[in-house]
């Protein structure tokens, strides 16, 4: 029987055909390309997709020499989109570039920071590339350290996408997403209690075929099967049909699933996308860095779940604020995780590209299924821990 302390939780993914996916990949495409050869590139890269057109637009500042067309069409051609039959083709789809060089006025703040003045040091000549607050947040209910629902509907789009690669259903197309419900008991995940799956289709398979092999080729591949049971509901392709799909049934921007790129909803966001930019731009870099330190906390057992924020001004290295939140799961209090977060991370946006490497062209294998929780990426790892225990006493 269930009691006041039961809730449910959701979140959601979408795979790398959905339109708004498919901005992302090609705007950090485009930084790629241009880090691969001009690491000190200023790059804010916007990407907008519509019926059979691709707008590629913002401030970019480097000398690298870069065929943008030839970008947009290889990244849409991996994606998948590759004939008009599936709603968009990267060969025959118009391109559209519009790019300005970086305001000299940002650049100002980011090449000397104020505090180069006061200090002389050579990391605080680099100042954060705009305001803003950021957050990093990580717990213990999975492996990953990230909260169970975003993990799930992530590693079902991931999964969705690869039975449509490797053709093992091969009437799968390329947009689709997912919803993951998680129930709670307290604060301790522990059965799911809904999935909601929509795939883009071709004509000629049944709504029931779909659902059968959503459900075992798709679904139970990737969920732990002890996590579901008889009274898990699934919904596959509510309407009943989903044929056209990609920017032909919708438009697509940079930026605008930010909750699929972080933790699901489960936590604050600063609302700062992240693809198409250098990390220069705090968006991006501080929000990596925050994540890395909650999830060192977490790690070693300094709390269960810990939340982080941090916010910047403009041509200022150091954050204008630190603020932890354990809610109540610390060890230690959260003005003492303050404490022990400035004595151990450097968070001066210079700092945090050193450590990460964040000038190389990393970033197109971040715009899709998510940027938190896999180990791939540098900010995903443990390796503060050990340092982090022994304030444990």
């Amino acid at each position: 029987m269930k009691n006041n302390r039961h809730r449910f939780f959701t979140s959601e993914s979408v795979t790398e055909g959905h339109p708004d996916k498919m901005c992302d990949q090609i705007s950090d495409a485009i930084l790629d390309a241009i880090l691969a050869s001009d690491p000190d590139a200023r790059v804010a890269c916007e990407t907008v997709v519509c019926t059979g057109t691709v707008f590629v637009m913002g401030q970019i500042t480097t000398t690298a020499v870069v065929d943008y067309s030839k970008i947009v069409r290889d990244t849409i051609r991996e994606i998948g989109y590759t004939r008009a039959k599936y709603g968009f083709d990267a060969d025959s789809c118009g391109v559209i570039i519009s790019l300005d060089k970086q305001s000299p006025d940002i650049a100002l703040g980011v090449d000397r920071s104020d505090e180069y003045k006061d200090r002389g040091e050579i990391l605080d000549i680099y100042g954060a590339g705009d305001q803003g607050m950021m957050f990093g947040y990580a717990c213990n209910e999975t492996p990953e350290y990230m909260p169970m629902a975003i993990m799930l509907a992530q590693k079902i789009s991931r999964r969705l996408a690869e039975v449509r690669k490797q053709g093992i259903l091969n009437y799968l197309r390329p947009d689709g997403k997912c919803q993951v419900t998680v129930e709670y008991d307290g604060d301790k995940p522990y059965r799911v209690d809904t999935i909601v799956l929509s795939t883009q289709h071709g004509s000629e398979v049944d709504s029931a075929t779909i659902a059968r092999d959503m459900i075992n080729k798709v679904i139970r591949q990737v969920v732990p099967l002890e996590l579901l049971d008889e009274e898990t509901k699934y919904y596959i392709n509510p309407t009943g049909r989903f044929e056209i799909g990609g920017p032909a049934a919708d438009s697509g921007l940079t930026g605008r699933k930010i909750i699929v790129d972080t933790y699901g909803g489960y936590c604050a966001h600063g609302g700062g996308a992240f693809s198409g930019k250098d990390a220069t731009k705090v968006d991006r870099s501080a929000t990596y860095m925050a994540r890395y330190i909650c999830k060192n906390i977490v790690a070693a057992s300094l709390a269960d779940k810990v939340q982080l924020q941090v916010s910047y001004a403009i041509g200022r290295s150091k954050p204008v604020s630190v603020d932890v939140n354990t809610f109540g799961t610390g060890k230690v209090s959260d003005y003492a995780l303050s404490e022990i977060i400035s004595e151990e991370f450097d968070l001066r946006p210079r700092a945090i590209i050193n450590k990460f490497h964040l000038q190389e062209p990393i970033y197109k294998a971040t715009a899709s299924y998510g940027h938190f929780g896999r180990d791939e990426f540098p900010w995903e790892r443990l390796d503060k821990v050990e340092d982090l225990k022994k304030y444990l006493n």
